[in-house]
């Protein structure tokens, strides 16, 4: 096993990096209820979906995140409502969260303007016998395993047309306490704390003929005292059928060529299912020392009670 001390070091290089506490995930084109309540409802019909993401595989302590998502209209498409369940392993942290989004939509240009917001329950765990500490009788430091129940709510805006989409979002507004006191005298919120995210996300589908349209995308993340990450990514969609993409993520320190290169490919089976696999080749430092990032998502909806429209749904 590679040395202890470099592995870890290099992990919180590279979590500084990203800035993120939430999740990343590469194929956000596909998953943008996971960082915007108000697309919930937005397919018109039930729909169903997960994601599995396995990062920096070989890494140890490198982050495992899944991701299973419902969300369907009611009221005559109006109000979107929606159901999320989250869970992200990074060493000896283990977090679940239980989310719940509202959206209300009007019509506007042909396409539909979302506003929603989001409750969220986050289940924090650390488990403390699989650190070991540097310094003996840090404040910080437990000895057994600690559990956290953290409320939050967030908002976002959504607008979606048959062509285009952009939305802005913030998941989690309250700086929820992250830490485990175990001396009064300690300041928890000086060590760790949630810290709120912004997403800006746009994309849309630019005809080449019958057969070939090209989608680009773009998602930008923001967390305050971070550097900010970018991904632009370029798709093409052949026969309506085949959804080839590459991603180049911007961020990290200076110096770096960037974060990653990130390949998607998605399948869409039916009206009904998509399937897409990812994988990031990453170019910071840390790539000497890892294997890459996997991602694997399913979508299965089902038919929508509106008529008279035979486009395949991109968004």
């Amino acid at each position: 096993m590679r040395n202890l001390f470099t592995i870890l070091a290099l992990l919180l290089l590279a979590f500084s990096a990203t800035a993120q506490q939430d999740a990343q995930y590469t194929q956000f084109m596909f998953n943008k209820i996971a960082f915007n309540p108000a697309y919930a409802g937005s397919h018109k019909a039930p729909c169903l979906s997960g994601i599995y993401r396995t990062q920096w595989v070989n890494l140890e302590g490198a982050p495992v995140s899944q991701n299973i998502n419902f969300h369907m209209p009611i009221f005559n498409n109006r109000v979107g409502i929606g159901v999320s369940i989250h869970h992200d392993k990074i060493g000896p942290t283990n977090t679940w969260n239980y989310a719940m989004q509202y959206a209300y939509r009007v019509k506007i240009g042909g396409g539909d303007l979302s506003f929603g917001v989001q409750g969220q329950i986050r289940d924090y765990q650390v488990d403390w016998q699989g650190v070991t500490a540097v310094h003996s009788g840090d404040a910080l430091y437990g000895f057994r395993e600690d559990t956290k129940l953290i409320p939050n709510f967030g908002f976002g805006v959504y607008y979606g047309h048959e062509n285009f989409y952009a939305g802005v979002s913030m998941p989690h507004l309250l700086n929820n306490d992250l830490t485990f006191q175990y001396d009064g005298n300690v300041q928890n919120t000086d060590y760790s704390k949630e810290t709120r995210h912004f997403f800006g996300m746009a994309g849309l589908i630019l005809p080449v003929s019958d057969a070939i349209k090209l989608k680009p995308a773009a998602l930008v993340k923001y967390a305050s005292n971070a550097p900010l990450d970018i991904d632009l990514h370029g798709g093409v969609i052949f026969y309506d059928k085949i959804n080839v993409g590459a991603t180049y993520r911007i961020g990290g320190f200076q110096g770096n060529a960037g974060e990653s290169i990130d390949f998607v490919l998605q399948m869409i089976f039916t009206e009904r299912l998509k399937v897409g696999i990812a994988y990031d080749y990453t170019l910071s430092d840390i790539r000497s020392y890892q294997s890459g990032t996997y991602e694997l998502m399913v979508e299965y909806c089902m038919h929508s009670k509106q008529r008279g429209s035979t486009n395949p749904r991109f968004f």
